[in-house]
């Protein structure tokens, strides 16, 4: 069922050595492509790379993880205004969509579809690991794919047969983020209760200790998602979408 394939979600790393049969990959993502999209528009596109040597100048931009190369299919979803702006073209019709609103709507789309994606492969028993790194490294990926102006990396996913089975990471309680009728901010009080379990965590206690920091929080404000490295590569993506005709 999909609910329980929902919640047993977990990332895989580790893929075993057998390609995923086109039929097969055909499928999920035809099943990909009937996530909700504006308008009817889907103006998105995936890149279905297996080639080996494209998967090789891919791999530094998601910082060289071994994944990109172990797994059979690397797919990168796109936000993608190219064709649709053709098509307008072509039928006397002059498209408005160089703008920051129009980015927006086709990276919702792209993630949408990744989202269903992934859902369907681990139904069919395959694995998946999405990569943050897509939009890190956005202008060295549209080299290496060869993405046309209109079109933006928004997120990659390494897809196959699983190789490992690892233990499934920790979720926030449905408290933390789920409100009703209307937003209810949190308390100190709140917010101590809502992250005790996850700092209890015998992984996340190591995790602090590795990095030498007090705080779980620390590992991620000092050490992961640095202020410099948040807006080093948002300096880099606005350069992307100012290239490739969205602002």
């Amino acid at each position: 069922m999909a609910l329980d394939t929902l919640v047993n979600h977990r990332s895989i790393r580790k893929y075993k050595v057998k390609s995923i049969d086109d039929a097969l990959m055909n499928r999920i993502l035809e099943a990909g492509c009937r996530a909700s999209t504006t308008g009817n528009m889907q103006v998105y596109s995936i890149i279905n790379t297996t080639d080996a040597e494209v998967k090789e100048k891919l791999s530094p931009s998601h910082f060289n993880q071994p994944m990109i190369k172990e797994a059979p299919n690397v797919l990168t979803f796109c936000a993608d205004f190219n064709r649709f702006n053709k098509w307008c073209k072509q039928s006397n019709a002059e498209p408005g969509y160089d703008n920051f609103l129009s980015f927006m709507t086709a990276a919702i789309d792209a993630l949408l579809v990744a989202q269903n994606v992934t859902i369907a492969a681990e139904e069919e028993g395959l694995g998946i690991c999405y990569l943050g790194t897509t939009t890190y490294n956005a202008d060295k990926i549209i080299d290496v794919l060869k993405l046309p102006k209109g079109v933006v990396p928004i997120t990659t996913i390494t897809i196959g047969w699983p190789d490992e089975a690892p233990a499934q990471v920790e979720r926030l309680p449905l408290d933390a983020v789920v409100h009703q009728n209307v937003y209810s901010d949190y308390s100190d009080d709140d917010i101590r209760k809502l992250y005790v379990e996850k700092e209890s965590l015998s992984a996340n206690k190591q995790f602090v200790a590795e990095n030498d920091k007090e705080t779980l929080a620390q590992v991620f404000t000092d050490v992961r998602y640095k202020k410099a490295d948040n807006e080093h590569f948002s300096v880099v993506l606005l350069k992307v979408l100012k290239e490739q005709g969205f602002m």
